[in-house]
């Protein structure tokens, strides 16, 4: 016997052992500590941006401030008083689901909109919508998603009413309804340390300006500048962009800016600009006044009782600009400590800030992506979570696809054009439109058709759109595979008596089967990378796969470390299987291997005697 025999299942022992250990010790960081004898010294815990950082944070008006570009317009949008609370009828809202106000949300944009180390969403906009929801008797739910289709998600009647401070725009009221605004905002210019840019007016078409797409930054960029923006999905891959200098500036929101900004970062903010017209306001359907209505009254109340003061004050403690308050017109003005007084008394008490010398570019790509204590963070929800639900839709999504991918198949390569033109047209369809597309497209058009059977939860229409767009893949693998049997296999079927389709179903599928299997698992493979998609139609905490875990750590620390511990866990996944589907192709075309010891010359001889 050749020394190599054995070979193919040696390597795939090694490839199973290797995945296990790789999981345990996962497992093993993230649940271990130290011992009560560990004498170490142990590393600073990261710091939770999504937690209220409380009157430390204070800040007065930027000294920075661009009064120039500030357009100071009458505020055209604010209704001058509400309708009280008492005339509230909770039942005539419109809500998805009677009593409770889904809404959907965004986790990346802390203090004001994010989820904390608990798995919680919160932040100024969403504690404040908590408060709201109380004083009208409503539970409020809510649900993670993308920016970028939080407006339509919102239009479309997947969620009651958006958080993500939303700035208001005439182009964005073409779309959704805005209630009264509960909290202002500046943009923010944020440049290298060193930079020759040094205010808006230094903006220019050379400049890589980024901004994340679908925010007001990004309409602010194209169309007030009139300059072509770098788009990103969110802030926290902005920035890393701005730091290793792939961008020359970052106009941010002032608080997702600030926050970002740590000691010894590269970078700065040079300048902002308000506008007193534009307020931050929670988006509902347009034609869903009733519900705005609400809101504005549960706002106003809020606002009234000192609760809005209390939440502010908590989490985004920065001073009124001149001309604004929040709620309607005739709400009270809020009343406020002086943060502009205890933003110089806490620069006082700090004293001068000691320098802290930049990083080099190796110290910069160590912090951003391997921050060890940031993946043992990670861990325990990755573990506990991620893994879970990514591995939920690719299984169901994988035995769906593959089903109907062989009908398909089998349907392409029909006699009857009234089948194969079908499985033909559908497959190009499927194939053409991009992943993203697809999971909107089913998840928000036929969504609110069967919200009846999904309680308005998009996590099992997720799972069908990657079936329908898996299947459209596996059925061209599953035809290429049947089509290059022979022909003659399935003549000599057919002269032994065999129908036309027992022959295709016991002679020729199961031949063109075994010939695709590596091209089936590369697909499966896709599909597991594929369900991070699904965070897009929005879904609750608890069912976050691994990249919306690792991205919502990511959030709460301002570090892609924990996107990078998400990728270690879809390369253990997705290598073993590569392998295993080498090993059982290479098992199929050799067969069993030879255990007798017997000489092969030997067993020659004894069949011709025999």
């Amino acid at each position: 016997m050749s020394p190599t025999t054995g070979a193919p299942r040696s390597r795939l022992r090694i490839l199973v052992a290797l995945a296990i250990t790789a999981l345990l010790a996962l497992t093993l960081a993230a649940c271990g500590g130290s011992s009560d004898d560990d004498t170490s010294t142990a590393a600073p815990a990261p710091t939770d941006l999504c937690a209220p950082p409380g009157l430390a944070s204070a800040q007065g008006l930027p000294p920075n401030l661009d009064e120039g570009a500030a357009q100071q317009q009458e505020d055209r949008y604010t209704t001058p008083d509400v309708t009280p609370l008492d005339q509230i009828d909770t039942a005539n809202l419109g809500l998805a689901t009677p009593g409770v106000l889904t809404v959907g949300t965004l986790s990346d944009a802390p203090p004001s909109i994010c989820v904390d180390s608990s798995g919680t969403f919160t932040g100024f906009d969403n504690e404040l919508l908590r408060a709201v929801g109380e004083k009208l008797g409503l539970q409020v739910n809510f649900v993670g998603t993308e920016f970028a289709g939080l407006l339509a998600q919102v239009a479309g009647g997947r969620f009651d009413a958006g958080s993500s401070s939303i700035t208001t725009t005439d182009e964005r009221r073409n779309t959704v309804g805005f209630t009264n605004g509960y909290d202002f905002g500046y943009f923010s210019l944020v440049v290298p340390n060193g930079s020759p840019i040094q205010g808006f007016a230094d903006l220019s078409e050379g400049s890589r300006i980024g901004v994340v797409q679908g925010t007001v930054q990004d309409e602010y960029v194209s169309n007030t500048l009139g300059l072509d923006a770098v788009k990103f999905p969110d802030y926290a891959t902005a920035y890393a962009n701005l730091k290793t200098g792939q961008i020359a500036a970052w106009v941010a929101p002032s608080q997702q800016a600030e926050g970002a900004i740590a000691p010894g970062d590269p970078a700065s903010i040079v300048e902002n600009t308000f506008s007193v017209n534009n307020y931050v306001g929670w988006a509902v359907a347009r034609e869903n006044q009733p519900l705005a209505d609400a809101l504005n009254s549960g706002l106003d109340a809020v606002v009234e009782d000192g609760t809005w003061s209390q939440l502010y004050t908590d989490w985004v403690p920065r001073e009124l600009p001149e001309g604004w308050k929040p709620g309607s017109k005739a709400a009270p003005e809020p009343e406020l400590p002086d943060f502009g007084a205890i933003a110089e008394e806490n620069a006082s008490a700090e004293g001068t800030p000691t320098a802290v010398a930049p990083k080099s570019t190796l110290e910069q790509l160590r912090d951003t992506f391997f921050d060890w204590e940031l993946y043992k963070q990670a861990f325990p929800d990755l573990i506990k979570t991620g893994l879970p639900n990514t591995l939920i839709l690719a299984l169901t999504s994988g035995i769906a696809g593959t089903i109907i991918g062989m009908l398909l198949a089998v349907a392409g390569i029909s006699r009857t054009r009234w089948l194969r033109w079908p499985a033909r047209i559908y497959t190009d369809i499927f194939r053409g439109l991009p992943a993203v597309v697809i999971i909107l497209l089913v998840g928000l058009g036929i969504g609110p058709v069967v919200q009846g059977l999904t309680g308005n939860n998009p996590y099992w229409l997720g799972a069908a759109a990657l079936s329908l767009l898996a299947s459209a893949y596996i059925g061209e693998i599953f035809r290429s595979g049947i089509q290059s049997v022979e022909a003659g296999q399935l003549e000599a079927a057919r002269a032994l008596g065999f129908s036309y389709r027992r022959s295709m179903a016991l002679v020729v599928i199961p031949q063109g089967v075994r010939r695709v299997l590596p091209a089936l698992m590369n697909q499966f493979i896709s599909l597991i990378k594929d369900s991070s998609l699904i965070y897009f139609l929005g879904l609750l905490a608890s069912q976050r796969e691994l990249f919306a875990v690792g991205r919502d750590l990511n959030a709460q620390t301002g570090n892609l470390s924990p996107l990078v511990a998400a990728g270690l866990f879809y390369l253990v996944m997705t290598v073993p299987l590569t392998h295993l589907v080498n090993y059982i192709d290479n098992r199929l075309r050799t067969g069993r291997e030879d255990r007798s010891g017997a000489d092969p010359v030997e067993q020659n001889i004894a069949v011709e005697r025999g």
